[in-house]
């Protein structure tokens, strides 16, 4: 049988859409004749990007619950009645075999009703520290797919399987073109390439650090090809003059933006780590402090502990980013060791074995 029926929920943040658009595609590629439904958050992104990959998708009137006491908050039991109301109308007619996870405040109600329902349902964790909606769903669903050890702490050990999170394919291609990358973006090849990555909207910090820092790069003779986000873009696209820069609201074809570079300073979302475990470039994560539960700095600890990339907190920067940007520049041995580490960290099978563990439920029905 291959006319399967599975939902996959999860969204808020690039980093839930697209391990479920990776997982989806996976199941599509072995069961052609499946049908497949997204659930999300009705005013979030999922609700444009998984349309564009032809996907349908279903909105959820549902957000989380804000840290500050806010007049948000006194929604949220309206929000959530309504979304497990929703919810039931959903799997009652969909009748999904598997329901997939991938976080985000959208996944809770969904996997809720599904797993009341006996309905089979697998969570996949991007981070190093789970979000509140895994953490909940971990005792109703029947698997549990995970990117780091050690998460035993927060859910049921027997449970767990360690797959690591799923990435583009195309970014296994990255290795020994180095030199078509350089020759896709223009650059100089007697210089040193450092990609800037923000995020899809951009990071505010790490953009100041870049603009406060572009003499000290000219100095050390480094190229940059910065991706400044979509919301910074007028602000900063004024130093694509400078011979040396360039500025992108976006990077559309990553894969030579990661072939070119030598030296990658990067937020540390789950996505973006496991991405760049897979590259094995030397990379410098400037953590966002403003995620739930500090999760990012909790990810690129759990690298920079391995001597696998170098951790800089927002707050420490003024005081010692040029010295230790400067350091791995200079010293190509901490270059390659860096790169040789974080690639040994690399799960490169996780979409295929995420869908392995999906395959076990089905059977297991």
């Amino acid at each position: 049988m291959s006319n399967y029926k599975f939902i996959l929920s999860g969204g808020g943040t690039g980093g839930h859409i697209y391990p479920a658009i990776a997982i989806a595609d996976e199941l599509k590629s072995r069961y052609p004749d499946a049908e497949f439904l997204f659930v999300g958050a009705s005013d979030r992104m999922e609700m444009e990007k998984v349309p564009q990959t032809g996907y349908e998708i279903i909105g959820l009137w549902i957000s989380g619950i804000q840290r500050k006491r806010t007049l948000k908050n006194l929604m949220f039991p309206f929000k959530l009645m309504s979304s497990l109301l929703k919810s039931r109308k959903i799997v009652r007619s969909f009748q999904p075999d598997v329901v997939i996870g991938t976080g985000g405040f959208a996944s809770g109600p969904l996997l809720n009703v599904a797993a009341s329902q006996k309905i089979p349902c697998l969570i996949q964790e991007q981070n190093s520290f789970p979000g509140i909606t895994n953490k909940l769903l971990s005792k109703k669903v029947k698997t549990i797919c995970v990117a780091y050890e050690g998460l035993e702490k927060f859910f049921p050990k027997d449970k767990l399987r360690l797959t690591g999170n799923p990435i583009r394919k195309v970014l296994l291609g990255v290795k020994g073109k180095q030199i078509e990358g350089k020759e896709f973006f223009t650059l100089i090849h007697n210089k040193h390439t450092l990609l800037v990555l923000g995020g899809s909207l951009g990071s505010r910090r790490i953009n100041e650090l870049i603009e406060a820092n572009l003499q000290f790069f000219e100095e050390h003779n480094v190229e940059i090809i910065w991706q400044c986000g979509k919301l910074y873009y007028q602000k900063y696209k004024c130093y694509n003059e400078l011979k040396y820069v360039q500025v992108h609201a976006f990077l559309n074809n990553m894969t030579m933006a990661y072939a070119a570079t030598d030296i990658i300073i990067s937020r540390a979302g789950a996505i973006s780590v496991s991405e760049l475990c897979i590259v094995g470039k030397p990379t410098i994560f400037i953590p966002s402090p403003n995620v739930a539960e500090d999760h990012q700095t909790k990810n690129a600890k759990a690298i920079a502990d391995k001597n696998a990339a170098i951790l800089i907190n927002e707050m420490e920067l003024d005081a010692v980013f040029q010295k230790q940007f400067a350091d791995l520049v200079q010293d190509e041995k901490l270059r390659k060791t860096l790169g040789k580490n974080i690639e040994t960290l690399a799960l490169p099978n996780a979409t295929k074995d995420i869908v392995d563990e999906v395959e076990k439920l089905l059977n297991s029905k």
